[in-house]
């Protein structure tokens, strides 16, 4: 996934994983219904939003919840716990070798997770993100974006796992 600039605010540099992440998904979704099953671009996918949600629960929820928005950040935890425990059962149904059509449903799942869930985010968490963050968090998170991984063997606070 393309790391941000500096000079672009963070919802942009966000919302793009965001697009990114998705056309991972769908590509892989679409591959595999139509006969090919190479899993490199849902791989690739999933890793970047488990490192995308890392980011947001690890960088920008906190200082959030402490300026006031304590009840959007906890619906926000609640959906990333939902969206890794359906990226926990797509990694199983992968190893499986599972049905490609019950792979490609999972898939269709986590997308609409994942719009549901980012038609929420998008508007509400990531602009006061960018006005909310002090300058030298936004560029602690900018160059995490661009270069930054998630620790090994991380899991989000709400995953059933």
């Amino acid at each position: 996934m393309t790391g941000a600039g500096q000079g672009e605010s963070l919802a942009v540099a966000l919302e793009r994983e965001h697009r990114e992440i998705d056309g991972g998904i769908e590509e892989f979704a679409t591959g595999l219904a139509a006969g090919d099953p190479g899993s490199t671009p849902l791989v690739r996918a999933m890793d970047a939003l488990r490192r995308h949600i890392y980011l947001e629960e690890e960088f920008i929820f906190p200082p959030l919840a402490q300026g006031g928005m304590v009840m959007p950040i906890m619906v926000m935890k609640r959906e990333h716990g939902e969206i890794w425990d359906a990226m926990d059962e797509l990694d199983r149904l992968l190893a499986d070798g599972a049905d490609p059509d019950k792979t490609v449903g999972a898939c269709r799942d986590l997308l609409g997770r994942l719009d549901r869930h980012n038609a929420k985010e998008e508007p509400v968490i990531y602009p006061q993100a960018d006005a909310t963050l002090t300058a030298a968090a936004a560029a602690e998170l900018h160059e995490f974006l661009a270069t930054g991984r998630m620790p090994e063997g991380w899991v989000c606070e709400k995953a059933a796992g």
